[in-house]
Order: structure tokens, then C-alpha cells, then sequence
């Protein structure tokens, strides 16, 4: 058999972090079985559903790196061979139209709640031959009367239904369209899915969608529901606890693949192991292995998850993702060091690459001034001298190198019988603006000779106005 997964997202709001996670355990299962992972698009909900949700989903995938064998597939592209499988029903006696109205339903429920029964619909236009005037009917599944529905569910263990627990329920409205049960079934079918990993928040369809491809004569797909993320306060996740857009974690500065080893072990675990690369997570990954019980949501960890990968990750990498967030910004990364060096240089200090990229702006924008209180205690007439002494120096270096520069900053400080950091200091705010940057002679390195040498130039102009 070969292994086919689905993702099947509703086009109503962004790829929040919970999708994710269940696009990622899909696409985990088939790529370490050699198979194949399906992206289907559930837009069946007109009125909701949107483009723009579309491209946030697809931009989602992408940036994740989570690329799709087949699809996306729409489902309002497949109407008529709903249409097709619903009439097919009709005929088999599986399903039937019901001309109840709204307000008799309401009435239904009412009563029902009244008697503290379960509401549920109670099959009236099961036996309806006629067609009731001035209704358009809804059509519903005939749910088996006795019985039960078992779900081997690879997560959930063992779950048993009675089919005197469901109604028969819509699957398709009045003006023809199909619900979601009927439409999610009929594309499982046909596009031949033998793994349903999904949230578990949909298991009681399941019973509902399993009657339905028996009434088809379908082989079933294994199931298996994943538990939901909690937030750190133990309620559902929301968007206070981190729950947002999937791109909203880009635009926050973090690595695809920190995003993805901090959701693989949302729920999923391999000994104590914190740290997996794609090839690792492929390899190791099992439906099987899945938690039973809610995860819970912790940024401070995807935060470290994200240094880590910031500190240990190819810095070329790294320097594609830092060139969109200086772009951001307005810089042009072409026109100053090479991002790879710069990740190099600012990584160990740096959590996100938000983070990375103001601080960098140095590296390639002229200063638009000092930090004032780093500006009132090192560009003094005290640090005129040292300053003075390095120009000179730094003119006269054959090599613009690291070690070059730092073996300048050294001889200034022991003639001025100073401590290095008496000299390298005013030479960092001159440079950078404030006091922080990596270290003195890798800034130098990375911002370049002319450059330096202009901002020493600007630093003893403003000490001398300073001084007057």
C-alpha cells in the first residue's frame, strides 16, 4: 500500500499554529514512508472562505518548507462529483430530502432540551414521499438505526460509537450545495487517502464520515486525532498565548526550522531528544508515538529552539532569512558585508533575526546619531586622543584584518598607558552608536575601512563641539 496523507485546511483565517503542527505530522508520515502528501483547500463555506486565507495557507506551507505532492486541490472545484455521489446515496436509499423548516427544527430542539434529551434530529422526513410546496429540502444521510461505529484511532486507542448516538445529519443544503462531512468523505475517496491525521476536535465526525463511505462500499483510512494545544494557563490556545499566523513567526524573526522542531514536539517525542533535523524528524517520526493528552504551548522554549538554531545553523542560511528583515528595514544587503558574516558576528547576542537586523543597521546605513548617554561617557575630550592615535594607525594598515585592527587598538592603548577598553570603546559608540556590538575588531572588519575612518572623523568633530 502506498502511504497518502492529507492537509486539509478551510480557507477562513490564517495558518495559525495547531494546522501546522497537523500539516507537519501528515507530511512527516508520508515523506519517511515514500509517500505521497496531499494539500487540499476546503473552501465549501462560501461565505467565510477567502483568497486572501488561501494565500496565507500556501505562504504558510512554503515558508515551512512543507511542499505538497498533489494540489492544492479546491473543493468548490468539485461540485459535480459531489453532486454525482450525493444522487448515488439517494438512489441507494442511503440519504432522502427533508422538507422540515427552520422553525420546526427550532421547535424540535426546544422540546427536546426542555425534556433534557441529547438535541438531535428525529428522522420525521425519513418515509416522506411528497414534496412539501414552497420548501426547498436539505438532503440527509440515512445513519444506520443499530450498530456501532469502532474507530481504531492510531492516537485514541480504541473508540466505539452506537449509531442510536447520531442523527441524520445534512449533507448537503438547500440550494444544493454539500456540507462539510459529505465533501471531506467523497475527497478522501477519490483522492485515495489511507492516513486521516487531523485535530481531534473533529473526531465525532468521524463516526458520521465512516457511515457514509460504508453506504459507499469505501476500504477505510486509519485515523488518528490529535490531541489540541493548550495555552500556558491551560485554556484552549489563542492568539494571547501565541497562537497567531504562522508568517506572523517570520515576521517575528524566527527559523523555519526552529518553528518546526519546536511543533514536532508538540505532542510527538523520542526519548529525551530536544533537537531534530528534517532528516532526524523523517526518520524518527511515528503516528504511534504521538502524546494522548494536550500539549502545552511554550514560547520561552521555541524562543531558545530559535537561538539555537540562530548559533549552530548554516550562516548562509541564516543570511537568506536576516537579507528579508534588513530589507524590512529599508537596507539593501548588497551594499555593505556579506549577511553571512554579519549572522556570525551577531548571532551568539542575538534571539531573532528582528533582533539581528537593528543591530546591524549599522553595518549599512550612515549613522543618524549617538545614543545620548553612551555619546555623554565615551566621546569625551578624554577619548579625543585615542581616537586620534587610531586614525592615524588604521590609515596606515597594509591589511584591513581583524587581527590587524585589533593589534592597532592595543599599541594606541599601551602608548597612552590605557586599558583597551578605554580605547576601543569611544572607537564603538563613534562606529555603531551605542555600546553594544560584537566585538571591536570584527565590527571594524565588517564595516570597512572608509567607513570607519569616517565615522572616527564625525566622532572627533562632535567631541570637539562638545568641548567648545
Amino acid at each position: 500500500m502506498t502511504i497518502r496523507t492529507r492537509f486539509a485546511p478551510s480557507p477562513t483565517g490564517y495558518l495559525h499554529i495547531g494546522g501546522a503542527r497537523t500539516a507537519l505530522f501528515s507530511w512527516l508520515y508520508a515523506r519517511k514512508h515514500g509517500g505521497t502528501f496531499i494539500l487540499r483547500i476546503e473552501d465549501t463555506d462560501l461565505e467565510r472562505s477567502t483568497a486572501e486565507s488561501v494565500n496565507a495557507i500556501l505562504e504558510g506551507m512554503t515558508w515551512l518548507g512543507l511542499e505538497y505532492d498533489e494540489g492544492p486541490f479546491y473543493q468548490t472545484k468539485r461540485f459535480d462529483r459531489y453532486k454525482e455521489v450525493i444522487q448515488q446515496l439517494l438512489d441507494g436509499g442511503h440519504a432522502y430530502r427533508c422538507y422540515c423548516t427552520k422553525e420546526e427544527l427550532d421547535e424540535l430542539r426546544a422540546g427536546q432540551m426542555a425534556n433534557k434529551e441529547k438535541p438531535r434530529y428525529n428522522g420525521l422526513c425519513r418515509h416522506r414521499r411528497e414534496p412539501r410546496p414552497g420548501v426547498e429540502p436539505v438532503i440527509r444521510f440515512r445513519n444506520p438505526d443499530e450498530g456501532e461505529v469502532v474507530i481504531d484511532d492510531w492516537v485514541r486507542g480504541r473508540v466505539v460509537i452506537k449509531n442510536s448516538e447520531l442523527d441524520d445529519l445534512i449533507i448537503a443544503r438547500s440550494d444544493g450545495s454539500p456540507t462539510y462531512n459529505l465533501s471531506v468523505v467523497v475527497d478522501d475517496l477519490d483522492m485515495r487517502v489511507t492516513h486521516v491525521i487531523r485535530g481531534d476536535d473533529h473526531l465525532n465526525n468521524t463516526p458520521r464520515q465512516i457511515n457514509i463511505l460504508k453506504a459507499l462500499g469505501a476500504d477505510l483510512p486509519h485515523y488518528a486525532h490529535v490531541p489540541m494545544i493548550l495555552g500556558s494557563d491551560g485554556s484552549r490556545l489563542s492568539k494571547r498565548h501565541g497562537a497567531v499566523s504562522v508568517m506572523q513567526y517570520r515576521d517575528d524573526g524566527y527559523l523555519p526550522e526552529a518553528v518546526l522542531n519546536y511543533l514536532v514536539r508538540l505532542g510527538w517525542s523520542h526519548g529525551d531528544q530536544e533537537l531534530f533535523s528534517l532528516d532526524e524528524m523523517i526518520e524518527l517520526f511515528d503516528i504511534k508515538d504521538i502524546n494522548h493528552s494536550a500539549s502545552t504551548f511554550n514560547p520561552d522554549k521555541l524562543l531558545w529552539l530559535n537561538h539555537h538554531y540562530l548559533m549552530h545553523g548554516d550562516p548562509a542560511h541564516v543570511a537568506h532569512h536576516l537579507r528579508w528583515h534588513l530589507g524590512r528595514l529599508g537596507i539593501d544587503p548588497t551594499e555593505g558585508p556579506d549577511p553571512a558574516d554579519v549572522v556570525i558576528a551577531q548571532r551568539e547576542r542575538n534571539k531573532t533575526l528582528v533582533d539581528m537586523a537593528a543591530s546591524s543597521v549599522f553595518f549599512y546605513r550612515d549613522l543618524a546619531g549617538y545614543d545620548e548617554k553612551a555619546a555623554q561617557k565615551h566621546l569625551t575630550a578624554a577619548a579625543k586622543a585615542g581616537i586620534e592615535a587610531l586614525v592615524e594607525r588604521f590609515r596606515s594598515l597594509p591589511d584591513w584584518v581583524r587581527a590587524d585592527i585589533h593589534g592597532a587598538i592595543e599599541a594606541v592603548a599601551q602608548e597612552l598607558g590605557l586599558k583597551m577598553g578605554a580605547v576601543a570603546q569611544p572607537v564603538r559608540v563613534a562606529v555603531t552608536g551605542t555600546t553594544v556590538s560584537p566585538p571591536i575588531d570584527i565590527t571594524l572588519e565588517l564595516l570597512g575601512r572608509d567607513p570607519t575612518l569616517a565615522r572616527l572623523a564625525a566622532a572627533l568633530e562632535y567631541i570637539g563641539r562638545q568641548s567648545a
